[in-house]
């Protein structure tokens, strides 16, 4: 094969080809992501907002697979930028780039497989049974009918079977309908519509493309399972990256509850001996009393007869499996309905058996700093019903994702929000790598991997390329010093009254940014009496809709909370506001973080700027990076609590923010946001 013209040249005739213009942040990254596929270093890569990080790891990315032929992953966290990636970013690249690259590069998406709809259960009588508390709900057994309805129309119509292409999309209930995890696929070559499967073309292409485009949760599961699910591959691109912890940290959380086990049961009925479906639901009864019984905390130790209850829901879920499957086959006869509807009762029971041994051994260790899992009991009212769970989270993924992530291939990481109190230390800890500024890798793990000696070789580098915009010149960063601090009882009337003054100065054009729904409804309610101007609250329509109700707008302003701290990007008049009504520190009860923060305490640790205020600091810059999204856009964030000025982790803090203009004049500031909405206007 002949010498590919080098990175530097591909990125400039990429962004000819797509009318962009050259930007430094965009060539020092490429150059840097190179770099690191060249010396097989890893590469943590911080890039603002406007930088076009996508290209700058995407060229190189293209690069590397059309020289070697082996498989790129770049693993998202959002569905949003899947979608820019696969939609966008990726045709559009292929097409400039086929000349100077020889031949065109292929491209794929790859999801899990309960993403797909799957045929066999769609042409087979093998319902979901609804939950119970369902059962008694004729308006959701309504709206599941129509959805399932639905979802067989679309059948007929959908070329990838993928949910994300249904517009308007389903719940979860109606979806599981027709969905089925790896656990109860019956595999290729003994399901009828092996040959026709989504899920199994979606991995064809997969093993084919250049570039597979994939989610964390996938990564995750690749990772832990010890099966692989993705294409043969030594270059990992992870976007979104400050996301990953989490995301791997959701997929090795197992779960157990009453409902779980009764619907196992239900699966199992007809096809086992009645004793043995008789003993589950006795285990999924006493589970479901014994729990009613204790409060929703974490468990430091199993309390008092959880520990016989638990025996049981084992020995239960493991007769039924070794009565459903003894010979290892997939039941009587070649009839892939009967097969189908034993393989969902095996994933059932598995995955009950599994839960209730993980609970049983998870106090083995005397020593809750360095336990492998925090297990508490959750409950969350659904419908008017309070169904309690007992839930079991890694303490750390480090272990896990240096051994199976960082050990297996060279991976680079990026975002617009990675360092942390002014350094990428804070996120490596958590990823398993050393700290740049010395000192030992936090050695908690998950799921038994252990993590290497802190004497092993693990190269990484960092870059910050900055962004293309000047914030000092173009944002306002306010912190409302006269204010007193945030209370436990909602928003103090002073509170209230400022957001009021800022959103009047303002004109509208706000994104209410709150920590916690409660709030966010509170503050909508009052203000709606006394602004003429409109105001949207999250959970009144989907998130999409009104993100875009907001940006048609320009007078609009959006109050809500969690995901929009995140999901947000208005560019233009629409948004020249950001309020913050307080630090997003995590809830104190929150029993995974509380036990993270505990376990870095007992080692001698800083918990609370480990954990906490890291936590706070990753949101509050994601947050503050909502005002400013293109390069002519000008506006404030304002944030009320006092305390980012005035406590001693203020600093840590601001040192995660970008560098805007500083003030705690609220009449500078009313009089910044009137020239900006004076000049919107004309």
């Amino acid at each position: 094969m002949p010498e590919l013209p080098p990175v530097s040249d591909l990125l400039a005739n990429a962004v000819t080809a797509l009318g962009g213009k050259e930007r430094p942040g965009q060539m020092t990254m490429a150059a840097a992501v190179d770099n690191a596929i060249q010396n097989k270093e890893h590469l943590a890569v911080q890039a603002g907002t406007g930088t076009g990080k996508s290209l700058a790891y995407l060229v190189p990315s293209l690069r590397y697979a059309v020289r070697t032929g082996r498989t790129v992953v770049i693993s998202t966290a959002t569905i949003a930028l899947q979608r820019q990636l696969v939609d966008r970013d990726l045709p559009r690249l292929a097409e400039a780039l086929t000349k100077p690259l020889g031949r065109t590069p292929e491209f794929a998406i790859l999801k899990g497989r309960n993403n797909y709809l799957c045929l066999n259960k769609i042409n087979s009588a093998i319902p979901e049974e609804p939950a119970e508390a369902e059962l008694f709900d004729a308006f959701a057994v309504s709206r599941l009918g129509r959805e399932v309805k639905r979802l067989n129309e679309w059948a007929s119509d959908t070329e990838t079977g993928d949910r994300d292409e249904l517009t308007p999309g389903v719940g979860d209930r109606a979806w599981r309908q027709v969905s089925v995890s790896s656990r109860e696929c019956l595999g290729k070559s003994r399901c009828p519509f092996g040959q026709d499967c989504f899920a199994e073309r979606a991995r064809a292409e997969s093993a084919q493309a250049d570039i597979v485009v994939t989610n964390h949760a996938l990564l995750a599961i690749d990772a832990i399972s010890g099966v692989q699910v993705l294409p043969e591959h030594d270059l990992v691109v992870v976007d979104e990256a400050h996301e990953l912890v989490d995301r791997v940290t959701g997929i090795a959380t197992a779960e157990l509850s009453a409902t779980a086990i009764s619907t196992a049961a239900r699966r199992c009925a007809k096809l086992i001996d009645e004793q043995e479906v008789d003993r589950l639901e006795e285990a999924a009864e006493a589970w479901h009393s014994v729990l009613d019984e204790l409060p929703p905390v974490r468990w430091d130790s199993l309390p008092e007869g959880i520990g016989g209850v638990l025996a049981l829901i084992r020995d239960a879920a493991w007769n039924a499996r070794t009565a459903l499957n003894p010979q290892g086959s997939g039941g009587p006869g070649n009839d892939p309905e009967a097969a189908a509807g034993r393989n969902m009762a095996i994933a059932g029971v598995e995955e009950i058996h599994d839960s209730a041994v993980r609970a049983l051994t998870a106090f083995d260790e005397p020593d809750p700093a360095v336990r492998r899992d925090v297990v508490w009991l959750s409950a969350d009212e659904i419908r008017g019903v309070t169904r309690r769970t007992l839930r079991m989270a890694p303490l750390a993924v480090g272990g896990l994702l240096r051994s199976q992530l960082f050990g297996a291939a060279t991976v680079v990481l990026t975002s617009a929000t990675l360092q942390i109190g002014g350094n990428f230390d804070g996120l490596a800890r958590t990823w398993g790598l050393p700290p740049q500024s010395g000192g030992r890798v936090d050695p908690a793990t998950a799921n038994s991997a252990e993590a290497p000696n802190d004497a092993d070789t693990v190269r990484w580098t960092s870059l910050d390329v900055g962004s293309p915009f000047d914030h000092a010149k173009s944002g306002i960063l306010y912190v409302a010093q006269h204010l007193p601090a945030p209370g436990r009882d909602g928003l103090p009337p002073a509170y209230l009254d400022e957001i009021e003054r800022l959103v009047g100065a303002a004109g509208g054009r706000t994104l209410g940014l709150f920590s916690s729904m409660r709030a966010a409804k509170a503050a909508t309610e009052v203000l709606r009496k006394r602004l003429d101007t409109p105001i949207l609250c999250q959970g009144e329509d989907s998130t999409g809709a009104l993100v875009r109700k907001f940006a048609d707008d320009p007078e609009t302003s959006l109050f809500g909370t969690l995901s929009l701290w995140q999901g947000v990007d208005v560019p233009g008049p629409s948004l020249s506001l950001v309020i913050l009504d307080r630090i997003p520190f995590p809830r104190p009860d929150d029993p995974l973080l509380a036990a993270r923060q505990r376990a870095v305490e007992s080692r001698g640790g800083n918990g609370f700027l480990t954990v906490a205020a890291s936590h706070a600091a990753l949101l509050l810059a994601q947050g503050t990076g909502r005002l400013l999204r293109s390069v002519d856009d000008r506006g404030v964030v304002a944030i009320l609590d006092p305390r980012l000025a005035t406590a001693r982790y203020g600093g840590f803090l601001r040192a995660s923010l970008p560098p805007y203009w500083e003030t705690a004049d609220p009449e500078v500031v009313a009089e910044a946001l009137r020239r900006l909405s004076a000049a919107a206007t004309v």
